[in-house]
């Protein structure tokens, strides 16, 4: 029952891919490098999907930073406890932080880590993501089933491409990085 109800999951969502148009969340964030919209994808990730939702509703990533960008693989942000630039910033720590809500369970799936899918950040237990997501700037398979998937990005991503690139040295860290501006809720 488990194969199939993912299996459904996986359908739904390979329309999504195909074009084919779902009522869903989105989110539009407007960043220093302009806006881009994701689809949040809450039948395949439900808790997940309904933080980083929650989270932006309440307009806590307003002035979180992308600290870890790096070229060729993913652009990652919300660290709302040390990457708001206008409450708790420490750039150093930007990354290490979360919300003050408590961490999720993984909801992994079937979906491939393709240009432009939005996963969870975690720690090395699985079950730790809580509030900072990432969006793929190239293919990661190496990602596929070991990381919670709850989105897309449907419009703008000429504009994730352009936010600044981290340091290779430092595993993607950014100094004076690019920020979101704020974030719109829309369905």
């Amino acid at each position: 029952m488990r194969k199939m109800i993912a299996g459904l999951a996986a359908a739904t969502l390979i329309s999504t891919f195909a074009g084919t148009a779902m009522a869903a969340d989105t989110l539009t964030f407007n960043t220093t490098e302009g806006p881009f919209t994701i689809e949040l994808f809450e039948d395949l990730a439900p808790q997940n999907a309904a933080r980083v939702k929650e989270l932006a509703e309440s307009g806590a990533y307003d002035n979180v930073v992308f600290h870890r960008v790096i070229d060729g693989f993913m652009a990652q942000t919300g660290d709302v406890q040390f990457g708001d630039t206008e409450d708790g910033y420490d750039l150093n720590r930007a990354g290490m932080g979360g919300s003050d809500m408590p961490d999720l369970p993984a909801e992994f799936s079937d979906v491939p880590f393709k240009r432009g899918v939005v996963g969870m950040a975690r720690a090395q237990d699985p079950n730790s993501a809580n509030s900072q997501f990432f969006v793929m700037l190239e293919d990661g398979p190496f990602l596929n089933g070991q990381y919670t998937v709850i989105g897309e990005v449907v419009d703008g991503m000429d504009n994730v491409d352009k936010i600044k690139k981290g340091d290779q040295a430092q595993n993607g860290k950014v100094s004076d990085p690019d920020r979101i501006l704020d974030v719109t809720v829309g369905q």
